[in-house]
């Protein structure tokens, strides 16, 4: 499955989505595939890489950019019901530099709805953003705002064995999304044990 890039196709954001910063968005759609971002050590035209920490007692992963600077850190919460992620700036896991968080919607799920709060949304009543994906259909959808009037700012599909595919539309901070994708894929894969 392509996807159609022309920049009239997707919804225009009037405040661009910056969680880590506005040097990461861009003010035309941005495709990403599993080549240009991927674990740790992998190769071939990279712009992020994820690191899994070894030795650590939560599940932890850092996101870094293509010189190896690292961006994000990911870690699971321990003793959380709703499978809850907590990210933090570069390398931190200081309460200071929570950047958001995610965590199920519901304690069962027939398909993964995570909610995501900023760290700002200290209440939680209300997410930020909602992703729903599907381990089955191999593909999520990242919206912002859990309202009537929230607007998809990302979609990612798998095309097949390890490849997938990620558009991001314009205006959207990259690396965000990419954080949330490796999120629901840690998610995902506990659901598949």
């Amino acid at each position: 499955m392509a996807y159609a890039s022309t920049e009239s196709s997707f919804p225009q954001s009037s405040i661009p989505v910056a969680v880590l910063g506005p040097q990461l968005c861009a003010p035309y759609p941005i495709d990403h595939s599993r080549r240009k971002f991927c674990r740790y050590g992998c190769s071939s035209n990279i712009i992020f890489k994820v690191k899994d920490t070894l030795l650590s007692l939560r599940d932890q992963r850092i996101l870094l950019d293509i010189v190896e600077n690292p961006l994000v850190s990911m870690q699971q919460k321990i003793m959380s019901g709703h499978r809850r992620w907590q990210v933090f700036r570069g390398d931190s896991s200081d309460s200071k530099d929570l950047l958001f968080s995610g965590k199920k919607s519901l304690l069962i799920q027939f398909k993964t709805v995570l909610d995501v709060f900023l760290a700002t949304n200290t209440k939680e009543e209300v997410c930020d953003f909602k992703i729903k994906g599907s381990l089955l259909e191999r593909s999520c959808i990242v919206y912002s705002r859990d309202s009537s009037n929230s607007i998809i700012i990302a979609q990612s599909v798998v095309l097949g064995n390890d490849t997938f595919a990620v558009t991001m539309y314009p205006n959207i901070d990259h690396a965000f999304i990419v954080a949330l994708i490796v999120i629901l894929d840690e998610i995902n894969e506990d659901k598949a044990y």
